[in-house]
């Protein structure tokens, strides 16, 4: 039997984020992963692992932040024919040495476990850099909401890329307005990355929702022709939005954007 909080997270998850559950090991095949489609990076990893492993990992030196086959190694084998009981994810074997815990492994940011050191039923992560991951015990101890907000915190980790800011500064451009490539880089937080917004945009995965057409360069000037599909097409979508293009060129004092720009920048 699964967990009730076990199956409440899954829900959660599942619901929230739009994401699959994938089961890469065969010899663990109850042992899941939460992996984002847009960075393919996962943010949540599920497994059952003995109690007496967790603790002798506790104070263990620091493991390279990835996850491989070697995990597999360091997964505790289910008993086969021990019955798996659904209080609080709790199941136990006999020995108390090999109880078996359910446990989730999220990305959590430096300062954020700091200040957890110690917390009751929140564990240096297991299998994972420590620096950069914390492991939680599915006991009960700590509460569904509170695994929902760690659970937040840590997609939010791993989708916030550069280019995904780019494509959230770029979609604040209103239509009838026009943005250049250091006003989208600045937008997105840092001024000194132009190149990766005109390369971002070169590969843009959702036109229709990121309006690359309406960044210009630091003169007004278009965009090459093979990046739109035709000579005249950023031209003609730019004039489809209420805006005069001339010889190639939109006129930045009547045309560009004033929307603000964030100060913060990529560490």
């Amino acid at each position: 039997m699964t967990s009730k909080l076990l199956l409440q997270i899954r829900k959660y998850i599942l619901a929230t984020y739009s994401v699959k559950e994938e089961h890469p090991w065969a010899s663990d095949p109850d042992n899941a992963i939460f992996r984002d489609p847009s960075s393919d990076k996962w943010f949540a990893l599920y497994m059952s692992v003995k109690r007496k492993n967790l603790a002798l990992r506790e104070n263990a030196s620091r493991t390279p932040e990835r996850l491989g086959g070697a995990l597999d190694d360091f997964v505790s084998r289910r008993n086969s024919g021990n019955e798996k009981d659904d209080t609080l994810s709790r199941r136990n074997s006999g020995n108390a040495d090999d109880t078996v815990v359910d446990v989730l492994t999220l990305k959590a940011d430096p300062g954020f476990i700091a200040f957890m050191a110690g917390q009751e039923g929140i564990l240096p992560a297991y299998h994972m850099n420590k620096n950069h991951w914390i492991t939680v015990l599915l006991d009960g101890t700590v509460s569904l909401e509170d695994l929902k907000l760690y659970i937040d915190k840590s997609h939010q980790l791993v989708t916030d890329t550069p280019t995904k800011r780019i494509y959230e500064a770029v979609k604040k451009v209103p239509k009838g307005t026009v943005a250049t490539y250091q006003q989208i880089a600045e937008m997105a937080g840092n001024p000194r990355m132009m190149r990766a917004v005109g390369n971002a945009l070169h590969h843009n995965p959702d036109p229709e929702h990121v309006p690359c057409y309406r960044i210009v360069n630091s003169q007004g000037r278009l965009s090459g022709a093979f990046a739109f599909g035709g000579p005249e097409e950023q031209a003609n979508r730019l004039r489809a939005d209420g805006i005069e293009v001339i010889d190639g060129k939109v006129d930045l004092k009547k045309y560009q954007f004033k929307g603000t720009t964030t100060k913060t920048t990529d560490s």
